[in-house]
């Protein structure tokens, strides 16, 4: 299966010359947040490729307007394929938002996931918007990681883990690929494609 990952910049090569021949080898298409609806729905239109996404901390309009044609799978895991995706979007919070947690909120998130989580005997994928603390993540407020990531990527070993929040807009030091034991960690900024 290959996932085309999408976060927090358009591609202004898919608004402008994509069409759905440039899709041809993609089998899904994941965002990891802060893009506009718009963009979502646009990809989805030309592409009639699932979508799934998660919220970015700047994600507030999705509430009233979110992506159409695309599948939310915040606090879910959503098979698809055979592949458990488990989505967790949102930030730290710093500031006032819908799509900002601390770490105990999140860990109240992950915690009433608990059933599900056993009933599909964990996940492959993770998908968040945030990084995991200490693993290329900010050390202001704002882009600090969650420690919950790192526990849930300990405890269950997925094949990849997929974010967006911090990337080379802010600074070179944000990777593009990483990894934590066995799991492969996916910065997925703009536009990058992994194959499971």
């Amino acid at each position: 299966m290959r996932i085309l990952c999408l976060a927090d910049e358009e591609s202004n090569v898919i608004w402008d010359t994509y069409t759905k021949d440039d899709f041809k080898d993609i089998d899904l298409i994941i965002s990891c947040g802060d893009l506009k609806a718009s963009y979502l729905s646009y990809i989805e239109t030309i592409s009639s490729i699932p979508i799934l996404y998660v919220h970015g901390n700047h994600d507030d309009r999705y509430a009233t307007e979110p992506p159409e044609g695309c599948f939310c799978i915040e606090d879910q895991i959503y098979v698809y394929q055979g592949v458990r995706f488990l989505g967790l979007g949102g930030s730290q919070r710093y500031k006032p938002g819908i799509n900002q947690y601390t770490e105990r909120e999140m860990r109240a998130r992950v915690n009433r996931m608990a059933l599900k989580l056993l009933y599909h005997k964990g996940f492959d994928v993770l998908v968040t918007h945030a990084p995991a603390l200490g693993l290329n993540d900010g050390t202001d407020a704002c882009h600090r990681g969650f420690e919950i990531f790192t526990r849930l990527i300990d405890k269950y070993h997925p094949k990849y883990f997929i974010h967006g929040h911090v990337h080379l807009t802010y600074s070179r030091q944000f990777a593009r690929e990483d990894s934590l034991g066995d799991t492969k960690v996916i910065n997925a900024f703009e536009k990058y494609i992994i194959e499971i």
